[in-house]
């Protein structure tokens, strides 16, 4: 299976530049994995297409503002990070524009010096291991110098940084947000809740696979970028008992997705824990858990759309996709959504 069977033309002017002013009211294209049935709704109705009994299971990672912009101690020329994933303690992997000259050694200025910062190691895929140096907590000065890493097909700046979080998220760590979940509000979580849906929390810090293109014609010579998750007993218990009685186990983007069907053992069963996963699901993978799905519209021969694809058929993705461009829907992170069942 090749890269450019995921590829469907996109108009620019497509890809949504900023959220809506209120989260549930994106338009909703629902489309029936079995048939291929497609139907247009508005997000907020999605009520209607969950069952008592149901779980919906979110990602509650909070995104930080990971891009820092600092000086080369060496030549005060300018130098930008990514900050991908926390390594352990003040050592973090990043990505680093512009990055030929960014060696082992190299010593990095930010803001007035509160931060300071050396590469120590390469990785093979480019990335460069920064250790930093400060006076305080690690946080709070990313909070003041660091700035929220919208992707690159966003060029407006945002205003209010929540708007690139969910309204539920918690454990700060991620490099991108969960977009499927912006579209939720309290409210319409408190109705979900009132209709008996249960509804659990699970943790994937989003990292470079999020910005890693996929460069190689076949689709299985693709590697994944590992990123942390976690999944608490209550939640894989949660998740179990659901599949247990018959009812539906719907997955509430593509990082909720991944964390569930990386965390099955030989039964079927969800396993509580912690660790790091590079699952990557395309067409012709068995899902364990997962029964449903609340999606973005995601770019063209990126392994999202392979991921999607996965459940509800190549044929059916890209004829909704296609349909999706007709009707103008907005793309991308902060896009419109659907709900695949």
């Amino acid at each position: 299976m090749n890269t450019h069977d995921f590829y469907f033309d996109l108009p620019e002017e497509l890809i949504a530049q900023y959220p809506l002013k209120n989260r549930e009211k994106s338009k909703l294209l629902f489309l029936e994995k079995k048939t291929g049935k497609i139907e247009h709704k508005i997000f907020e109705d999605i009520i209607d297409y969950l069952e008592k009994g149901d779980c919906i299971i979110l990602n509650n990672t909070r995104v930080i503002p990971a891009r820092l912009f600092g000086k080369r101690e060496d030549t005060g020329a300018n130098i930008e990070f990514l900050l991908l994933k926390r390594i352990e303690g003040d050592t973090w992997e990043t990505l680093v524009k512009p990055g030929k000259k960014a060696r082992i050694g190299t010593k990095v200025v930010f803001g007035n010096g509160e931060l300071r910062g050396e590469i120590i190691d390469i990785a093979e895929d480019g990335t460069r291991i920064i250790k930093f140096i400060y006076e305080g907590i690690f946080q709070e000065i990313l909070d003041i110098l660091g700035e929220m890493p919208l992707p690159p097909y966003i060029t407006q700046k945002l205003e209010d940084r929540e708007r690139y979080q969910t309204v539920y998220s918690k454990k700060e760590g991620s490099a991108a947000a969960p977009t499927a979940g912006l579209h939720f509000t309290q409210e319409l979580l408190d109705k979900i809740d009132a209709k008996g849906v249960n509804i659990g929390y699970v943790t994937l810090h989003v990292g470079l696979g999020t910005f890693r293109p996929v460069k190689v014609e076949n689709i299985h010579d693709h590697s994944m970028h590992s990123e942390y998750f976690e999944i608490e007993e209550s939640v894989a218990k949660l998740v179990n008992d659901t599949k247990k009685k018959g009812k539906k186990v719907i997955a509430v983007g593509t990082t909720s997705i991944r964390t569930l069907e990386s965390s099955v053992d030989e039964n079927s069963m969800v396993k509580s824990g912690s660790g790091w996963t590079d699952i990557f699901i395309y067409p012709g993978y068995e899902f364990k858990v997962v029964d449903r799905l609340i999606t973005n519209f995601h770019l063209p021969e990126s392994t999202l759309i392979m991921l999607v694809s996965a459940l509800a058929s190549r044929e059916n993705t890209l004829r909704a996709y296609e349909e999706a461009v007709k009707l103008k829907y907005r793309f991308f992170s902060f896009g419109d959504a659907m709900f695949i069942y």
